[in-house]
């Protein structure tokens, strides 16, 4: 289905039919602060393989992010991080980025299993964050163009439901999407490197 929620005022009752899905371990195409995501319950692995599926990619070599709604969110799924990366964290986000840690157990071993690191997203829009902090963990999550050329139904809801119908459940018209990723930045190592320039302007924040 394709479900309405306006960003600047998202409506519970809405959230909460997302949130319902999700937990039955059921794929939702949403909106983020850079392109749409297609999501899952972190916590359900046959919704995990089903997105790797439909992205024809292996889910122990697949570069899933994941979702959270805040930073405290976050520490329970990196290890812990040097002061100056939670503060560059703390100015970054919410924000078009997605940070590479370290991960701790808490992680499906299906997403960490061979890098044992995980992307972390905190988007700046109120419709994703509003569906993890409701759902109670994260989304896991993939952009839905493939990496080497920008389509165009990637920005504009009703293209996607038309493409996405039959393999999701549901896709959240948030109005236009952007079609420039988010920016890939790289904390293993205690600094700050970006692996891909996306949206985010990272020395903003340094």
């Amino acid at each position: 289905m394709l479900l309405k929620i306006y960003e600047d005022n998202p409506s519970e009752k809405a959230i909460q039919q997302v949130v319902e899905v999700l937990k039955k371990g059921g794929l939702v195409i949403y909106p983020t602060d850079t392109i749409y995501g297609l999501g899952c319950d972190i916590t359900n692995q046959k919704a995990i393989e089903k997105i790797c599926q439909l992205r024809g990619l292996k889910p122990e070599k697949a570069h899933l992010s994941f979702v959270c709604h805040d930073l405290s969110h976050i520490s329970e799924f990196v290890k812990p991080m040097d002061t100056s990366v939670f503060r560059l964290l703390k100015k970054a986000l919410p924000g078009p980025f997605t940070f590479i840690f370290e991960a701790t157990n808490n992680v499906p071993r299906l997403l960490s299993s061979n890098k044992k690191t995980v992307g972390i997203r905190v988007p700046d829009n109120s419709i994703a964050r509003e569906i993890v902090k409701q759902l109670g963990n994260p989304i896991v999550s993939t952009s839905i163009h493939d990496d080497d050329e920008i389509i165009e139904y990637s920005t504009d809801p009703e293209l996607i439901y038309e493409k996405f119908k039959d393999k999701v459940d549901i896709v959240i018209d948030g109005g236009f999407g952007g079609n420039l990723a988010s920016t890939v930045v790289d904390c293993t190592t205690g600094e700050f490197n970006v692996v891909r320039q996306g949206k985010g302007q990272l020395e903003e924040y340094i």
